[in-house]
């Protein structure tokens, strides 16, 4: 803290007083670990003007422009207690209803020698409020503010006299000069069309308030602007000031502005009424001005419209050699020591044409003596200023380059504290560095690491070492004489200068030079609240001495960084559990069936940590059906991840139940509907019946599918969809369709087709053409082939996306059989035949005695408690399924039959036998179904030896009804 305050009190001399409050401002938010701040100034009437901000957002500063001082702000409220305030969150919003960073903001009083002026505000990080000893170092900042910015020279031009009513006509008819009217106790301000065109407002756009005024004014010029306002207002005096205002087209020209205060009843200012006009090009050469000039240290010379000398100095005559009488009326580019300047007639004409200043240094023959020539253009003529520059222009060079890298380091701090602000990722940060740091400092390395026990470990891509070098140092373990180590152990910066140095301080590490091609290096810790938690290794390719005051501002850096790194550490870890939870959400695998085949991508979008909704799932269903889902919950966050795992499971729950794809819609429609109004998720339900080739589709609010044939053509689903989830009302449409046996469909949620760059249309006719040309052979390397082709780098950007592409296979006609069967008693009898004879044909005897058993068990209960038509089927696939269909809607159900009773085992008997077993809705009735898992396979086939058959009710006695 004492460094910084030593710093600030070594800066040279001559800044202005915007460079004044700005380098306060930077050293404070650095000194407070705080994300950025503002300065304001007092101005007429009861308002802070904002003069300059630094790491805050262009909204942000906005709703800062003007701050009243009867405000609940923290800056306003300083400057009336006139020392300093803390405004933590909650209350820190100066208007608006703007969502504030950070914990709050410090705000310290800004002082001249009588009263306050002003304030500097400090948005706060993680740390909160400032302790005793950062409001001691804010007062001293505030303090060196102060006495810097009354040694600065505001840049206002010499006051004009008038000097008769001729000439004041003869003025306003060559200036246009505007009037204004100013209530000094409500604060409203009245100006006339001269005056709008004066300070360049348009009159639709102008605000009848004082603050208007206010805006306009250049920052550099407020302090005494303001301050001759504030004067007049106190003595009940004249106001005047000329001062820079701001144009439409962003330039700046020269007002001045002159008034008087009028007083009311009580002797009290009520109002201030004046006069303002542009000042830019008004007239310099006035009688008391040429006697100044006349003796003035620089030489200078004035000429008329025709170039003839009208009035020449004493230094100039020494310049030129040559008297005042020799000198008058003659033209300026014949004078001898000018005659031979190449171009300096066309210099003059084009200068005085275009109204540009222009310059060029003069040596007269057989002299040492160098003059620089400044050619200013004024409305009579042109003036000359003679300035010697013999001595300057030794090192004016060197002395130049340096003021350019100043500058442009002060513009690249600047930068990176706003760009640093943004940062959400450790990335982020390291990229900040490294385009914001590095190019001010000719610095050609970066390398950001962090601390884990004792070991250091590589953060973010680095920058300009050599890969063998960064394998080496990654999780290396703390060792002696480390310059990382010491750097961090010390918890401050550490500099060295060059390879010999490096190898005499660090004898372990001197190959590390040569190896990585650097010759000096500044380390510098990374330490939030007294903790050091990295380094930071800024590197250069040439021995480099850095100066005190380039070491403090890297130490300087190395705070904001570590504040922004701190911040993005904590949003990794958050990115990477949301990550973690969004994928256990998701299907881990996608099961292998024998009427599909399917492929899968999901990409999660790269805007900020929220997770998305978006989901895809494959569903085995019975009788070599099986259900392809995709889905998207509206928003992002956890909430959303939440909801889309419930509609996941809720689809395998109600898919699993074998309801039709309409009535799982409607429960999944009842579910989003309970969650809230603002709750919306869109849903694409696909059936495949491999046994009939056919697809039922129904989808509330989302993309169509593609379906793609063997032949490669590609056509979306037709049907308009309807509502999503959450705003439709039931019933929800399905539509049938035959899909050809190894046709593809291709399922995707909108951020796949859709982005802000391109409409959803053009991304379904891009989808379309890659379908169509894309080899489909392999589906991992077609989903590839689409992520790439419709995202760029393909990675998302808005919007996560789901991809789910499965290839279609028909049941082989022999792998499938089926009887229609009488509604009669001897059903059961014709169903076992059935069932022997194909598991004959099948070569799956083993299966004969428990299937017959299953069939005639089916048959029966259908035939007594069911009615007609009755159909059996059995289907050859991963296992055997026995499927007896019936017109009865009825469902079975399991009972527990007591000892006595007759009946009532039936279904029990079935799920002892079968692997599986199940019931579904058709069309035109119910389907009850059982699997059994072919021989051969680990799982033995159940035998009937475990059963006491005599025990079985013959057909007519069963008892599970419907």
């Amino acid at each position: 803290m004492n460094d910084r305050l030593a710093l600030l009190a070594a800066t040279e001399e001559g800044l202005t007083e915007g460079e004044v409050l700005r380098l306060a401002l930077q050293h404070a938010v650095t000194e407070l670990g705080g994300l950025g701040g503002a300065v304001h100034l007092s101005g007429p009437m009861s308002a802070l003007r904002l003069v300059t901000s630094a790491g805050l957002p262009p909204a942000l500063v906005r709703s800062w422009q003007i701050v009243e001082e009867d405000s609940p702000a923290g800056p306003a409220r300083a400057v009336r207690r006139e020392g300093h305030v803390w405004a933590p969150h909650s209350s820190a919003r100066p208007g608006g209803a703007f969502d504030w960073p950070g914990t709050g903001m410090a705000s310290v009083v800004l002082r001249d020698d009588a009263r306050p002026v002003g304030s500097l505000t400090v948005v706060t990080g993680a740390r909160g409020e400032p302790t005793e000893e950062q409001w001691a170092f804010l007062t001293a900042v505030t303090a060196w503010a102060k006495e810097r910015l009354e040694q600065a020279q505001p840049p206002v031009r010499p006051a004009l006299e008038e000097d008769g009513a001729g000439r004041l006509r003869k003025a306003l008819r060559a200036v246009e000069v505007g009037t204004w009217e100013w209530d000094i106790k409500t604060g409203e301000l009245s100006w006339d069309d001269a005056a709008m065109a004066v300070y360049g407002v348009d009159p639709a756009e102008f605000v009848p308030r004082v603050e208007s005024w206010m805006k306009v004014v250049h920052p550099d010029d407020v302090p005494w602007t303001f301050a001759a306002a504030q004067r007049a207002i106190r003595d009940r005096g004249a106001f005047e000031a000329e001062y820079r205002v701001g144009r439409p087209d962003g330039s700046y020209r020269w007002t001045e502005a002159r008034g008087r205060v009028e007083l009311d009843s009580a002797g009290e200012p009520s109002r201030m009424i004046g006069t303002a006009w542009e000042s830019t090009e008004s007239r310099s050469a006035r009688d008391a001005l040429s006697r100044a000039l006349r003796h003035m240290s620089d030489g200078f010379l004035a000429t008329d419209d025709d170039w003839h000398i009208t009035f020449v100095n004493h230094k100039a005559e020494e310049v030129l050699g040559s008297s005042q009488e020799e000198l008058l009326g003659r033209v300026l580019w014949t004078l001898e020591p000018l005659r031979g300047i190449a171009g300096l007639e066309a210099h003059c004409r084009n200068a005085a044409a275009g109204a540009v200043p222009a310059g060029f240094d003069l040596r007269r023959p057989g002299s040492d003596k160098c003059h620089h020539v400044r050619l200013v253009p004024v409305p009579e003529g042109v003036t000359l200023y003679f300035t010697d520059v013999t001595e300057r222009r030794k090192d004016e060079a060197e002395r130049a380059d340096a003021a350019r890298a100043a500058t442009e380091r002060s513009a690249r701090i600047a930068e990176l504290t706003e760009a640093l602000a943004k940062a959400t990722t450790s990335q982020d940060v390291v990229e900040a560095v490294a385009h914001r740091v590095l190019p001010p400092f000719h610095a050609t390395g970066l390398l950001v690491q962090t601390v884990e026990g004792d070991h250091t470990y590589n953060l973010g891509r680095p920058v300009g070492f050599p890969e063998a070098f960064l394998e080496d140092i990654d999780g290396r373990a703390r060792v002696a004489s480390d310059p990382v180590w010491d750097a961090i152990s010390a918890g401050g910066p550490l500099f060295v200068s060059s390879p010999e140095e490096y190898a005499a301080r660090f004898p372990e590490m001197a190959h590390h030079p040569a190896m990585t091609g650097k010759q000096s290096c500044a380390f510098l810790p990374l330490t939030v609240s007294g903790v050091s938690f990295g380094i930071c290794v800024i590197a250069f390719d040439q021995p480099r001495h850095l100066t005190a005051e380039e070491r403090a501002l890297l130490s300087a850096i190395s705070g904001l960084v570590a504040q922004a790194l701190e911040r993005a550490r904590l949003y990794d870890a958050e990115h990477t559990r949301s990550r973690a939870l969004q994928r256990a959400l998701l299907p881990q695998s996608l099961p292998e069936l024998p009427s599909c085949t399917a492929a899968a991508r999901y990409l999660p979008t790269e805007r900020g940590a929220a997770v998305g909704g978006d989901w895809y799932d494959v569903i085995p269903l019975s009788a070599g059906r099986v259900a392809l889902v995709v889905g998207d919950v509206m928003g992002h966050g956890l909430n959303e991840a939440v909801t889309m795992g419930r509609l996941r499971t809720a689809v395998h729950t109600l898919a699993g139940l074998e309801l039709p794809p309409d009535e799982i819609m409607n429960h999944l429609n009842d579910i989003v509907g309970g969650l809230g109004e603002d709750s919306y998720a869109t849903c694409l339900y696909a059936l495949y019946d491999s046994t009939a080739g056919t697809c039922t589709f129904t989808r509330a609010g989302h993309p169509p599918p593609a379906i793609v044939h063997p032949d490669r053509k590609v056509h979306f689903l037709e049907n308009p969809p309807d509502p999503p989830l959450g705003a439709a009302e039931p019933p929800f449409d399905t539509v049938e369709i035959e899909v050809p046996d190894e046709s593809l469909l291709v399922l995707f949620t909108d951020g796949l087709v859709e982005s802000s760059e391109r409409d959803v249309d053009q991304g379904m006719a891009d989808l379309a053409r890659l379908l169509s040309h894309a080899d489909a052979q392999d589906l991992h390397a077609l989903c590839d082939d689409i992520i790439s082709g419709l995202l760029p780098d393909g990675r998302t950007t808005g919007d996560d996306v789901a991809l789910l592409v499965a290839r279609v296979h028909a049941l082989p006609s022999g792998q499938l059989a089926s009887w229609h069967l009488p509604e009669a008693p001897q059903a059961a009898g014709m169903a076992r035949r059935h069932v022997r004879e194909q598991l004959t044909e099948w070569g799956l005897d083993e299966l004969t005695p428990t299937t017959e058993l299953l069939a005639s068990e089916l048959v029966g209960n259908v035939v007594r408690h069911g009615r007609g038509p009755v159909r059996l089927r059995l289907l050859r696939g991963t296992d055997l399924v026995c499927e007896v269909c019936d017109g009865s809607l009825t469902m079975p159900r399991v009972r527990h039959a007591s000892e006595t009773d007759e009946g009532g085992r039936g279904l029990q008997l079935i799920a002892s036998l079968s692997q599986r077993w199940g019931t579904r809705y058709t069309q035109d009735g119910k389907a009850i179904w059982t699997a059994q898992q072919l021989p051969g396979d680990d799982m033995p086939v159940p035998s009937l030896e475990a059963f006491d058959v005599d025990a079985v009710p013959p057909l007519g006695e069963e008892t599970d009804a419907g």
